[in-house]
């Protein structure tokens, strides 16, 4: 998957412009970034028109691309797959798999992208998930960030994994979130992991309050509730 696109999309990581310019390394080439833009249904489509390929590789503002990851290696994507993910060692966990992973999406696809789901990509159509690592999720920049995203991934899988997640992976994933791992904030990983299951069990899945853990300053304002008072840190 070489010649195409790449989209880079960051929105307030404190490392995106250094993990930017690592990605220069590996890609040689200028690549394009969005920055800034919410919520993430609009700033995924919005990838989209930045893009003159057919294909294009999606790149998340807290991924560390590894220096030896070759993307002359991924096999080209089948003409009835809308996205192909590869998979991200999560820093906070240790876990291995798609959550985070760089990305090559089918750009027709990502404009007509759907609004039926939370986990917004899974409504761009047919996905194939490839066992290569490319690089390791940086999540647990700071505690909000490691917090959040902990919150997201576990509310959505504790509701169903919109991908077909089998319910023994799935349980493995959601017990790794909950157990922190030896990252860098791991509590508030755990923290955003039992506040996300909360989450998905007092809210119903098709109301306008499920959908704001795709909005960031929805869930800035939950987390700032959570620890208003510094007796609540971790």
């Amino acid at each position: 998957m070489t010649g195409i696109d790449v989209v880079y999309l960051s929105y307030d990581e404190p490392l995106a412009d250094e993990l930017y310019v690592r990605l220069r390394r590996v890609f040689g080439r200028g690549i394009k970034r969005l920055h800034g833009v919410s919520p993430l249904r609009r700033a995924l489509k919005l990838t989209a028109e930045l893009v003159d390929t057919e294909h294009y590789w999606l790149v998340d503002g807290d991924f560390e691309v590894d220096l030896s990851f070759d993307p002359a290696r991924v096999p080209p994507q089948g003409d009835d797959v809308a996205m192909t993910v590869l998979q991200a060692r999560n820093a906070l966990n240790g876990l291995i798999y798609g959550n985070g992973g760089l990305k090559v999406i089918r750009t027709e696809a990502m404009r007509q992208m759907g609004d039926e789901t939370v986990d917004v990509l899974a409504a761009i159509g047919k996905v194939e998930f490839l066992q290569i690592c490319a690089g390791v999720t940086r999540i647990n920049q700071t505690p909000f960030h490691a917090w959040k995203a902990a919150y997201r991934e576990v509310a959505m899988i504790s509701r169903g994994s919109e991908y077909g997640m089998e319910p023994h992976w799935a349980e493995h994933v959601i017990d790794s979130w909950i157990n922190g791992g030896d990252g860098i904030h791991a509590a508030f990983g755990t923290s955003g992991a039992y506040a996300g299951i909360e989450f998905a069990r007092r809210v119903e899945a098709d109301s306008e309050q499920w959908q704001q853990i795709n909005d960031p300053a929805w869930l800035r304002q939950q987390f700032d509730d959570c620890y208003r008072s510094p007796m609540n840190l971790p």
